[in-house]
């Protein structure tokens, strides 16, 4: 597109998602409203005023799955900016990565309908584009820096 079809100025909106790992399995969030109402997510949200994306993402994990982490044991895993992430308009998101212990339990919360462990070669039917986010994280798990 030629910037002349660009005149009106786009809403971007910033949020952070979690990668949160337990034993093989990624923790993941039932989505309890639209978009994607009733599918599996990663627990995220907006970033808000004040905020950085790596404290909204340990206050959004809290929220939606009860599972406290220090914000700075999230390691990033990158920035996801496709325009047609998310069908409610411009959304980009700084994802983070982080291992929880064994014995950790989760619980629905704030905007979760449900919460589930899930095995982390079964995530590439996530909302949004939170498959490729987790193969992201899951990549670069098995990689030596």
């Amino acid at each position: 597109m030629s910037t002349e079809e660009h005149n009106e100025p786009e809403t971007i909106r910033y949020t952070a998602d979690v990668v949160c790992i337990r034993d093989g399995s990624v923790l993941l969030i039932e989505r309890g409203w639209p978009p994607h109402q009733g599918r599996l997510a990663l627990p995220g949200g907006h970033v808000d005023p004040g905020e950085t994306s790596r404290t909204a993402a340990a206050r959004e994990l809290l929220e939606e799955t009860g599972v406290p982490v220090d914000p700075d044991d999230l390691e990033l895993i990158g920035v996801f900016d496709s325009p047609d992430r998310d069908p409610r308009g411009r959304y980009v998101t700084v994802a983070y990565l982080v291992t929880v212990p064994a014995g950790t339990t989760a619980h629905a919360g704030d905007d979760a309908a449900a919460v589930h462990w899930t095995p982390l070669n079964d995530t590439d039917h996530l909302a949004f584009d939170h498959s490729t986010i987790v193969a992201t994280a899951r990549h670069r798990q098995n990689s030596p820096f």
